[in-house]
C-alpha cells in the first residue's frame, strides 16, 4: 500500500532573529495557496539572537514548484538573510552506515529500515571488518569491506570510502565504527555524519569503559548521539537517553544495558535527521 503524503513540502529557516519572519514566510505560502499543516518555531534570543523554524505545508496540485522555490528565494530569504532549504514529499534521503564489529546498532538499524521506521534508502554498509557482511547481504544492502591494518594504511582507506560515497549518499551513520575519521576525509565526503558513543566517555576513555564503570559502582549508563565534527566526540549532539542501574548488574550486564540505549538512541538521532527536524545551532542542535 502506498502511504499517502501528509504534507507537499517542508521548510526549514535559520536567520538572524528579528519581527516579521513568521509573517513573511506565512504570507508567502498563503499567497501560494498552500496550506500550513506543522509549524514550530525558536528563538535563541528575541535580542540579537538566531531564528529557527520548520513548517510543513500542503500545496494544490498543478503548482509550479520550481518557480516556487525560486520566488520565495528572492522575496523571502534574501530578505533575511536566511539559511534554507525544502524538501518535498517522497523525496528520501540516502544514507550509508560505517561500522566494525559491533553488530546491535547496525541490525537496528536495518530493521527499522525495512520496516519503514526510516524515512531513507540504506545505499552501503562499509566494514574495516569483513565479520557482518552475510547479516548486511540478507538486508539486501551493498556490503564493502574496507580495512584499515593500522595508522599508516588510513589515508588509503578513506580515499577508497570517499569513492564509495561520493554522489551515492547524503547522510553518514557510524553505527560503532571503531576508527578515528579524519577532518580531510569529512571534507571530502561532504556529507553530515552522526556517532553514537556511550556516555561514560569523558570518564572512563580507552577499552573496558563498562567494566571500569562498573569498578566504580555507575549508577546510570547512559549514550549519545551527535554530528561527527574533527575534533573529536565534540560535535553538536542530537539524541541522549539513560537507564538507571545499580550494584546487582556486572560488567557484562552493564554492557548489555548500555548496547539498548545506544542502539535506541543512534536510531532516534538517525530519524530526527532524515525528518529535517535538526538545525545546528553553532555547538548545538535546535531539535523540533
Amino acid at each position: 500500500m502506498v502511504q499517502a503524503p501528509h504534507y507537499t513540502g517542508r521548510l526549514l529557516v535559520s536567520c538572524a532573529d528579528r519581527p516579521g519572519i513568521v509573517a513573511a514566510v506565512s504570507g508567502f505560502l498563503f499567497a501560494a495557496d498552500a496550506n500550513i499543516v506543522s509549524s514550530h518555531q525558536f528563538s535563541s534570543d528575541p535580542s540579537g539572537g538566531r531564528f529557527f523554524l520548520r513548517t510543513e505545508f500542503f500545496l494544490p496540485d498543478g503548482h509550479d514548484r520550481a518557480a516556487l522555490v525560486a520566488s520565495f528565494a528572492g522575496e523571502v530569504a534574501e530578505r533575511f538573510g536566511m539559511d534554507w532549504r525544502l524538501r518535498w514529499w517522497g523525496e528520501r534521503q540516502r544514507t550509508a552506515i560505517l561500522v566494525s564489529r559491533h553488530d546491535h546498532c547496525l541490525l537496528d538499524l536495518l530493521w527499522r529500515s525495512r520496516r519503514g521506521e526510516l524515512d531513507t534508502e540504506l545505499v552501503a554498509v562499509i566494514s574495516n571488518h569483513p565479520d557482518l557482511e552475510d547479516e548486511v547481504l540478507a538486508a539486501g544492502v551493498p556490503f564493502h569491506h574496507v580495512p584499515v591494518a593500522d595508522r599508516d594504511a588510513k589515508p588509503a582507506a578513506e580515499a577508497r570510502m570517499v569513492e564509495l560515497l561520493e554522489g551515492r549518499a547524503e547522510l553518514l551513520v557510524l553505527a560503532r565504527y571503531m576508527q578515528v575519521l579524519s577532518g580531510e576525509f569529512l571534507e571530502r565526503v561532504g556529507m553530515p555524519a552522526i556517532n553514537i558513543h556511550h556516555s561514560f566517555l569523558p570518564a572512563f576513555p580507552g577499552a573496558e569503559p563498562y567494566r571500569r564503570a562498573h569498578d566504580r559502582g555507575v549508577k546510570l549508563i547512559g549514550a549519545t548521539a551527535h554530528y561527527v565534527t574533527e575534533q573529536l566526540d565534540d560535535g553538536p549532539i542530537i539524541d541522549q537517553d539513560v537507564a538507571r542501574v545499580d550494584h546487582r548488574l556486572g560488567a557484562v550486564e552493564l554492557e548489555r544495558v548500555g548496547r539498548d540505549v545506544e542502539r535506541l538512541v543512534l536510531a532516534r538521532a538517525v530519524a530526527l535527521h532524515l525528518e529535517d527536524r535538526v538545525l545546528v545551532d553553532g555547538r548545538r542542535t535546535v531539535v523540533f
